[in-house]
């Protein structure tokens, strides 16, 4: 990661929940003892503040500063590169989308974050299945991994085991069961899915705009894909088609299913 891309993801994040807050630029800097100034460069991207900066701004917030990894863009290309030649199919399989959203049972969700991304076509890398699951639902939520003999990821020991399955406790929304892993993000609301068709199975699924929003990591893989794409077409693989992937199961429209829009909450 270049320190200007850097600056840019500081920048979004910091204004991004500056304005979550409702605060100005001057009441951010009063709280966190800085100059509006000093907030305003660094929103602007002219300015990498140092961790203890970054750090008092997000206390300001009411938030706290996670230090995340990942791998160079050579070597993100290359990974890209091998899952454009992947079937769907198999990637989903090994997955256990169907086993997991079949262990779900009722409970209304909306497959989410790079899951999403993926059985819309695009042909990004995808660790767990990731679903979109409301508060109200955390009870039912909440016997899911206990039926499926769960554990929920220790991000303190960097283990499984050891946290509550409740989602209301504290940690990350990870749980390794039997049918495989799930990352749950919690919300008020469902965000309106589309269905997505594979052979003989339709998903309810987060569309790309809602998913680039929403998850951080899934918008970085979908900026680095279109730009791939941009400059393997000479610039006319833009923001319209996001996927450009023809591995799929089922009916193919752009690589996964056929996508509707629908209303529904649950896997069909």
């Amino acid at each position: 990661m270049t320190e200007s891309r850097l600056v840019r993801q500081i920048a979004h994040a910091l204004r991004h929940e500056r304005e979550r807050a409702g605060l100005t630029q001057q009441a951010l800097a009063a709280r966190a003892g800085l100059s509006q100034a000093a907030v305003a460069r660094i929103e602007r991207g002219d300015r990498l503040p140092s961790l203890t900066t970054a750090e008092r701004l997000l206390t300001a917030l009411d938030r706290q500063l996670r230090i995340d990894v990942e791998p160079l863009d050579s070597h993100l290309d290359a990974a890209l590169d091998e899952i454009a030649g992947a079937d769907l199919g198999e990637r989903l399989e090994s997955l256990g989308l169907d086993r997991l959203v079949d262990a779900l049972g009722d409970l209304p969700y909306v497959l989410a974050g790079s899951t999403a991304a993926v059985l819309q076509g695009a042909p990004i890398p995808v660790e767990a299945v990731e679903v979109a699951v409301r508060w109200r639902d955390s009870p039912a939520f909440t016997a899911f991994p206990e039926r499926a003999h769960a554990q929920r990821w220790n991000a303190r020991w960097e283990e499984w085991g050891g946290v509550r399955h409740e989602p209301e406790e504290r940690g990350e929304h990870r749980w390794l069961t039997r049918h495989g892993e799930l990352w749950a993000r919690m919300v008020d609301e469902l965000p309106e899915p589309i269905e997505v068709r594979l052979g003989e199975r339709t998903y309810p699924v987060e569309p790309l705009v809602q998913v680039e929003v929403a998850d951080r990591r899934a918008a970085e893989l979908l900026r680095r894909h279109r730009l791939r794409l941009s400059a393997a077409t000479g610039g006319t693989g833009g923001t319209g088609d996001t996927t450009g992937h023809t591995g799929g199961t089922g009916d193919t429209t752009g690589g996964a299913g056929d996508a509707t829009a629908a209303a529904g909450g649950s896997a069909g």
